[in-house]
C-alpha cells in the first residue's frame, strides 16, 4: 500500500516540477512548462532561478494593472509579477512558495486552482478567480504550524472519512460523493447536497449511545428536505484497529483513477487541518468499530429545531440518547437510495 501510495501522491503537477528541477538551469530567470492545452488560460508551471522556488505562472497582457504590494504579507507564499522576455506584450503572474518544506500543500492547492479557472477566457475573471484563493490559501499555511489536530477532531475527521468510503463504494460519481463533503467547511451538516444532508457523529468510551448535536439546524428537516444521521461508535486502541492515516490512504486507492476527486479530498483534508508534516502523531492510535447505525431523521425523531425555539434563546446544544431512536433507524441501502 505505502509504495502504491507514493507512485499515486505524483501528481502531474509535482512531475513537472521534478522534471523542470532536473534541468541544468544556471542563470536567473523563469523556467517553465504549459500546464495542459486543454486548459484555456495560459498557466505554466514554473521554477524561479536561481533559487529555483517552485511557482505556477499566468502570462496575461504587459498592460494589465496588477499591484503586487497588497499582497506583500501572505505567509509562505509570494506573488510577483514578470516581464516575458519573448514576448513585450505580455507579462507573468507569479505564485511563489517561499518555505520548501510546504511542497505538498502547495502542490494541491496549485491543482485545485487550475481545476477552477480551466474554462475562464478572460483577464479579469481570471486574475479576480486567483485572488479569491489567496485568503483560503493564507488560512491553510497558517493552520501548517499547529501541533496537529485534537484527539476529538482526529475522531470527527475519521468518521466523515469512514462515511466517504462507504459512499464511494455505494455509488459511481466520485465527483458527486465528494462535493458532498462539507464538514471540513464548517457546514451545518457535514454532507449536504441538494435536497439531503447526511451529519456523521462519532461515540467513544462509555457513553456509546449518547450524541451531542451543535445546533437547533443540525437536524431540522424543513431546512433540508431529508435529514439522515450516520453513527460510528468507536473503540480507540494504541496500535490497534485502523488508524487515521490509514483510512485515508485507501480512500486515496479508492480515487487513483480520478485526478478531479483525488485532488479535491486531499484539499479538503487540507482544510480539516490533516497535513503531512503531522501524520507521525496520528499513526498509532487505533479505530475499532463497536457499532454502525443510520436514522432518518423525521416527524418525532428526537432533536430541537427552530420552529419550537422560544424568542430569544440561541446558540442551542443539545443530547440524544440513540437508544430510543430505534423506530428511526435504516440500512445502508434505504439510504443510499435516497441521496445518490
Amino acid at each position: 500500500m505505502k509504495k502504491i501510495l507514493k507512485i499515486m501522491e505524483t501528481t502531474k503537477i509535482e512531475k513537472i516540477w521534478i522534471g523542470l528541477e532536473g534541468d541544468n538551469f544556471g542563470h536567473s530567470g523563469l523556467l517553465y512548462k504549459r500546464y495542459s492545452a486543454e486548459v484555456l488560460p495560459d498557466i505554466y508551471i514554473a521554477l524561479k532561478a536561481p533559487e529555483k522556488l517552485r511557482c505556477i505562472a499566468f502570462k496575461i497582457s504587459s498592460t494589465f494593472p496588477f499591484e503586487e504590494n497588497q499582497w506583500n504579507k501572505l505567509k509562505d507564499i509570494k506573488i510577483e509579477t514578470l516581464p516575458d522576455v519573448n514576448d513585450k506584450s505580455k507579462k507573468f503572474l507569479l505564485i511563489l512558495l517561499l518555505n520548501k518544506q510546504h511542497k505538498d500543500i502547495f502542490s494541491t492547492l496549485c491543482e485545485d486552482l487550475i481545476f477552477g479557472v480551466s474554462d475562464i477566457t478572460t483577464e479579469q475573471t481570471l486574475v479576480e478567480k486567483l485572488l479569491e484563493r489567496l485568503a483560503k490559501w493564507q488560512s491553510l499555511f497558517e493552520k501548517v504550524g499547529k501541533q496537529g489536530l485534537s484527539d476529538e477532531a482526529q475522531r470527527g475527521l475519521y468518521g466523515e472519512v469512514y462515511f466517504l468510503r462507504v459512499f464511494l463504494n455505494n455509488s459511481a460519481d466520485k465527483n458527486y460523493c465528494l462535493k458532498s463533503w462539507l464538514g471540513s467547511e464548517r457546514s451545518i451538516q457535514d454532507f449536504q447536497y441538494s435536497n439531503w444532508a447526511v451529519e456523521v457523529k462519532t461515540t467513544h468510551g462509555n457513553n456509546h449511545q449518547k450524541i451531542h448535536i451543535t445546533s437547533e439546524r443540525q437536524l431540522d428537516d424543513s431546512i433540508v428536505e431529508k435529514i439522515f444521521l450516520y453513527h460510528l461508535s468507536l473503540d480507540i486502541r494504541v496500535d490497534n484497529g485502523e488508524s487515521l492515516n490509514t483510512i485515508i490512504e485507501d480512500v486515496l486507492e479508492l480515487l487513483r483513477d480520478n485526478t478531479m476527486a483525488s485532488n479535491l479530498f486531499k484539499l479538503k483534508l487540507l482544510e480539516a487541518g490533516y497535513f503531512d508534516t503531522h501524520k507521525p502523531l496520528y499513526e498509532n492510535r487505533g479505530y475499532n468499530i463497536r457499532q454502525e447505525n443510520i436514522y432518518r431523521v423525521t416527524g418525532d425523531f428526537p432533536r430541537i429545531t427552530e420552529a419550537i425555539i422560544p424568542i430569544g434563546v440561541g446558540d442551542v446544544k443539545y443530547s440524544i440518547i440513540l437508544s430510543e431512536s430505534e423506530e428511526w433507524r435504516i440500512d445502508i441501502p434505504s439510504l443510499f437510495n435516497n441521496i445518490q
